[in-house]
């Protein structure tokens, strides 16, 4: 049973604000001090105009001082608030979308980068990526709205007490009236506020689910299925079940919000408006122990001190609220990653001597083991089959090869080091790799196979690598060659490819970077026996002077390896040349003789038979 989630104090919601501020500040400093501005401006107006404006023209009338006077006194107020409207106009309409932008910009920043640091596991972790998912929604306006409403506290922490002052100088009873909104807003307004939360957190998955829905509905890669099963159905089934589940929730928090908001209204609007204006007149008109003139001014400051302290209260819940959500923001940023991407360490060799698995097992989150007390030994500048079928465990070895995971026990060496002493960037340039879970960027064929990597020539570099994949030909006909935008994501005229077009593409990736160690994780899972021959062919040409590690649980080409080793249930069970292995007349040499039917073509190339 899953504990439950540990909820935020409100000394832990402060702290939050507090890193947001700075967060903030570190990014925009002009923002910050703009929010403040606008908000002691803004505080200026109420107070000013209720214990400072009426009451001088009130008395002002009450002395009979002259038209003039008056006259320059109003003046004089509206060039102050033209003025201040003036800047406000500015901050609101050039300088806040200006300085948003560049907030947007730094943390997006701050949270990509973070993304790209913590280890591979964290998107595996259903609880972590909701939380990374709740992290970046909105993260820019939860900032935003930290500024404002921590300036806006404690500016109108100050006009409060301006306000008080003035009414307590009219009526020291008046005052007292302020423990209703703090009811409305702390009590009931703060079981809002938490029940909010929970709804908010309870509904991501669902809202993931949303996303998803949408993004198999407009992206171009599911269109074909859309119209060629009947898979439309078990998604709109899925999506319709993440309505219903939105729908519970709803139902679940909707009776207590409403009466927890009406409330919140009512302590804080209803009492303190309408039961100050009654108090105030029954002290001039039934016990007149104030003036007509003292319940105009008071009725007047009694309504900014509502207001104001509506303000306050709001700003305070607020600051709450968005410290309960910023919680998600700062528990991300402040992850302290397993295996972070700027790992520090030496410098690795870049000639390889060996690479060796030493007693290594490893499990996933769930704690069943994928693979189990590993030895082996890869020779450098040797070429290396890893066989087995799907699910013994291949795919995991490189994970753990290129520590996008470390071992659950034992170590990996690599020239006779523990791959942990090494700076982890250093380490993995030693590897060009093209994997059999590729992505196909929205970007030129060229990008698609350089990926940002630096080489010399790089478009004669890029050409070669995709001659020797053999889609160079198809490359050549599209209408800007390898400057072509492959997928119509962000371009019309871009190439859309079949699938085995897009694998071949994702192998040059590692025939175009010049590295000690290539991997190629089923590089041929898209293409027919012919072209995988061809593949495989070039793929053994370009092993010399290289460590070449290749995956498959097709074995038409692995009779060339220098060493081949069978995996089955995350154990290794064979390993040894080819021949060798078919002489053992075991695991390998059954699968390889139950695939045997679909090398005759490539058998027939080899002996130089016409097909």
């Amino acid at each position: 049973m899953k504990k439950k989630a540990k909820e935020v104090s409100n000394l832990a919601s402060i702290k939050n604000n507090i890193f947001a501020l700075k967060i903030a500040w570190s990014i925009t400093k002009s923002n910050v001090i703009h929010a403040l501005m606008l908000n002691i401006l803004g505080y200026f107006e109420w107070v000013f105009f209720s214990t400072i404006f009426m009451r001088y023209i009130i008395k002002a009338f009450e002395k009979k001082m002259s038209f003039n006077s008056i006259t320059v006194f109003i003046l004089i107020c509206g060039g102050v608030f033209a003025l201040i409207g003036l800047y406000r106009s500015y901050v609101n309409n050039v300088a806040f979308p200006l300085n948003m932008t560049k907030t947007y910009e730094g943390l997006y920043m701050k949270l990509y980068q973070k993304a790209r640091n913590v280890e591979l596991s964290c998107f595996e972790d259903v609880e972590f990526y909701n939380k990374y998912t709740m992290a970046v929604d909105g993260a820019g306006d939860k900032i935003a709205s930290v500024v404002k409403n921590a300036w806006g506290i404690l500016v109108g922490i100050f006009a409060t007490i301006i306000v008080f002052f003035s009414m307590y100088d009219i009526d020291k009873m008046a005052v007292l009236f302020v423990v209703f909104p703090i009811i409305g807003n702390f009590i009931f307004g703060g079981i809002l506020n938490k029940l909010e939360l929970k709804r908010y957190k309870e509904g991501i998955p669902n809202e993931r689910v949303f996303q998803y829905v949408n993004r198999v509905m407009y992206l171009a890669e599911y269109a074909k299925e859309m119209r060629l099963s009947k898979v439309y159905s078990l998604i709109k089934e899925k999506y319709n079940d993440a309505i219903k589940k939105t729908i519970s929730i709803a139902d679940k928090y909707g009776t207590k919000s409403i009466i927890m908001e009406v409330l919140k209204v009512v302590f804080t609007f209803s009492v303190i408006f309408e039961g100050v204006l009654l108090y105030g007149a029954y002290r001039a008109i039934v016990v007149k122990s104030i003036s007509l003139s003292d319940l105009a001014v008071l009725s007047s400051t009694m309504v900014s001190a509502t207001w104001i302290l509506i303000g306050l209260f709001n700003n305070i819940v607020e600051a709450m609220k968005n410290g309960l959500f910023v919680n998600n923001l700062r528990t991300f940023i402040e992850y302290k990653e397993v295996i972070p991407e700027d790992w520090d360490g030496d410098m690795p060799e870049t000639v390889i001597s060996s690479i060796e698995f030493r007693n290594v097992s490893f499990s996933y989150k769930d704690g069943k083991y994928a693979l189990k007390n590993l030895n082996f030994c890869i020779s450098g500048n040797n070429v290396v089959a890893v066989v087995g079928h799907n699910g013994a465990g291949k795919s995991t070895i490189i994970k753990l090869l290129f520590r996008l995971y470390d071992p659950t026990n034992g170590e990996i060496l690599v020239n006779g080091r523990n791959i942990k002493e090494y700076n982890l960037r250093a380490y993995r340039q030693l590897f060009a790799a093209a994997f059999q879970d590729y992505k196909v960027l929205a970007l030129s064929v060229k990008d698609n196979v350089l990926m940002g990597h630096k080489v010399e020539n790089e478009d004669e570099a890029v050409i070669e690598a995709l001659k020797k994949t053999g889609v160079y030909e198809k490359v050549e006909t599209l209408s800007k060659g390898i400057n072509t935008i492959l997928t119509k994501e962000f371009d019309e005229d871009g190439a859309v490819l079949s699938g085995g077009q897009y694998q071949k593409i994702v192998v040059a990736r590692a025939f175009v970077q010049n590295t000690p160690i290539k991997v190629f994780d089923e590089p041929s899972s898209a293409l027919d026996p012919i072209a995988e021959y061809d593949l495989y062919k070039s793929i053994m040409s370009e092993s010399k002077d290289k460590t070449m590690i290749f995956i498959s649980h097709r074995l038409s080409s692995v009779k060339n390896a220098d060493r081949v080793f069978m995996f089955e249930h995350g154990e290794l069970i064979e390993q040894g040349t080819h021949d060798e292995l078919m002489k053992l007349k075991g695991s390998y040499a059954d699968m390889y003789t139950k695939q045997a039917m679909n090398y005759l073509a490539v058998d027939k190339i080899e002996e130089g038979v016409a097909l």
